[in-house]
């Protein structure tokens, strides 16, 4: 309640969409929606606000990424995993903040997890934060601003149970 005696609007809910465009995902992960949502969600804890945040995540393949790759980025080549963070100030007041979009290609993220022995699960968790956290503003261009995006992502993994991927 407020002290005018009316009750508090409700804090906006926080929602995350996982929208599959490559459906061999789920063949190889069926909960794939349900892991990214978990991945994404451990990540936003740590966010300064936690409530009333939107993300996006799309489970893509190699093609789509390559695609988005060379357009936005001038790299005409796949990539695991691209964050498009979303204006800070395109929300409107009172509206849950849109954080923006995640893309994963499949084939990718699946050759890496095997070449570097990792459980697919696991790798999949980890780019799915890493992601978010290039949403909330991280980025690892200088080495002090790796060195701290690194060591947040290890801690939200080990809350997932999932190994240091640096190790």
């Amino acid at each position: 309640m407020t002290r005018s005696g009316r009750r508090a609007p409700p804090a906006p809910r926080t929602s995350i969409d996982v929208e599959v465009q490559d459906a061999r995902w789920l063949v190889q992960l069926r909960t794939g929606r349900a892991l990214c949502r978990r991945a994404a969600l451990a990540a936003l804890a740590g966010a300064p606000r936690r409530s009333g945040m939107v993300l996006a995540i799309a489970l893509a393949d190699d093609a789509a990424v390559r695609k988005l790759n060379r357009s936005f980025r001038g790299k005409d080549k796949p990539t695991n995993v691209l964050s498009f963070p979303a204006d800070a100030h395109a929300t409107p007041p009172g509206a849950p903040r849109f954080l923006g979009d995640i893309v994963l290609a499949r084939q990718t993220v699946t050759r890496e997890a095997r070449e570097q022995g990792k459980p697919l699960v696991d790798h999949l968790k980890h780019l799915v934060v890493h992601g978010t956290l290039h949403l909330l503003g991280y980025d690892h261009e200088a080495d002090a601003e790796a060195a701290r995006m690194e060591a947040l992502e290890v801690r939200i993994l080990s809350g997932l149970g999932v190994p240091n991927p640096y190790d």
